[in-house]
């Protein structure tokens, strides 16, 4: 009997978390005229799939190719200053490391809207203000300190006998890094990539705060131009929400395992 209501409670919530993503589809397969006399949780007797064109057509490629060039360029810087720093703190045991440490892990209790205005005074004085670069630097900065605290507490579980072997034959820290952490972190470093392209990819306050060139919106603010483009016309805005969730869709389905696996890690010592 108890398996039986915990599976029942089980579908209903998946139902009910599903459906928003169900209603959005619906609804953005109707034309105006429909999503106004049609019944919303059920789908539409005929598909129109004019909404979709008409978001395409107005520029909805070039806002996807923004967000896609911050995503990639935001997640290599990330993980090249989250890898390397989380190995030093692992491997270079003294207190100088552990009080680095503790700074990078201070910045969790840092929000970016206490820090948006002096962070725009140094983008600016910088030079980068209305480019990419003012989008994707902060947005490295603030996922670094989580990164590195994911990163570190899987990298501990290396066992240091893996290490002493390795080192006995000859390899140096640069090769225990890319031949021994890397690969046995990799459930990390994948929890770290698609849980900060999620948050990336939906970033809205440094898009709105950092650029004003309407060629160098993200979809997060062109979003925005598209509500107010098309007022009351909610099935292509529904459309346009819809196409920007696609690659967040596809992300969690391919590595949803590992990133389970990497944002657990440690934390269950």
């Amino acid at each position: 009997m108890k398996k039986l209501v915990v599976s029942v409670l089980s579908i209903v919530w998946a139902v009910l978390s599903f459906y928003p993503v169900l209603y959005m589809l619906f609804e953005s397969l109707r034309t105006q005229q429909t999503y106004l006399t049609g019944t919303p949780w059920l789908p539409p007797t005929r598909i129109y799939l004019g909404n979709f064109s008409s978001v395409l057509e107005e520029g909805f490629f070039r806002y996807f190719l923004n967000s896609i060039i911050v995503a990639v360029l935001t997640l290599i810087i990330l993980l090249l200053c989250a890898v390397l720093g989380s190995y030093a703190f692992v491997r270079m045991k003294s207190k100088g490391t552990e009080r680095v440490f503790t700074l990078f892990l201070s910045g969790l209790a840092i929000p970016v809207q206490a820090a948006i205005i002096p962070l725009y005074a140094i983008v600016e004085k910088m030079g980068l203000y209305n480019t990419l670069w003012a989008i994707i630097l902060p947005s490295a900065a603030f996922a670094l300190p989580l990164s590195i605290l994911i990163l570190v507490n899987f990298v501990r579980d290396i066992p240091t006998e893996l290490y002493e072997a390795m080192i006995l034959e000859g390899v140096g820290e640069w090769g225990l890094l890319l031949r021994l952490t890397i690969p046995l972190a990799r459930p990390a470093v994948t929890a770290v990539v698609i849980y900060n392209f999620v948050q990336v990819w939906n970033n809205f306050l440094f898009p709105l705060v950092m650029t004003e060139s309407p060629n160098l919106q993200t979809l997060p603010l062109a979003l925005e131009h598209f509500q107010g483009q098309y007022t009351m016309n909610v099935p292509a805005i529904l459309a346009s929400v819809l196409l920007s969730a696609v690659p967040l869709i596809a992300a969690y389905i391919v590595a949803r395992r590992q990133l389970l696996a990497g944002l657990t890690a440690g934390f269950s010592r």
